[in-house]
């Protein structure tokens, strides 16, 4: 079963963010083949959502407040499950976390994220609504999608 927990920055172990990192890189970087400044600078001021099997790190997401990815909305960023634990609703459970834990931190602000585009109908099911074009980020199609709160 998959437990899920959120924190500060401050609050990671070394092992977790490194295991996170590693997580980053093994999906966005390595598997979908992409080159592109995953460290940021702004995981200092996320909410890091963490879901673990036993003491494996295999899905992940970062909060934030409105101001700091977009200046009207709230975001969650950086949504990833590990490719040996797709396919079990790790995912979802991942994403509807997020949600709760932005609503409950940020209060009133809706939620906007940056969606690769085939994941759509993925976030469609969690209320995200699409608005604008398609388009590209570090070469893979992108679409803008709320969740008004």
């Amino acid at each position: 079963m998959t437990t899920f927990q959120e924190k500060e920055f401050t609050a990671l172990t070394v092992e977790e963010l490194y295991a996170i990192l590693a997580l980053r890189a093994d999906v966005f970087v390595v598997e979908q083949n992409c080159v592109y400044p995953d460290v940021d600078g702004k995981d200092p001021l996320a909410l890091h959502i963490i879901g673990s099997i036993e003491s494996d790190i295999v899905a992940y997401a970062r909060v934030f407040a409105q101001g700091i990815t977009y200046s009207k909305y709230a975001s969650i960023g950086r949504i990833v499950t590990s490719s040996s634990h797709r396919g079990k609703n790790i995912g979802h459970s991942l994403v509807a976390f997020a949600i709760e834990q932005c609503i409950n931190k940020y209060p009133g602000q809706s939620i906007k994220i940056s969606a690769q585009a085939h994941l759509e109908k993925f976030y469609n099911k969690h209320g995200f609504i699409a608005t604008g074009e398609a388009y590209l980020e570090d070469g893979i199609p992108h679409i803008g999608m709320v969740l008004e709160v």
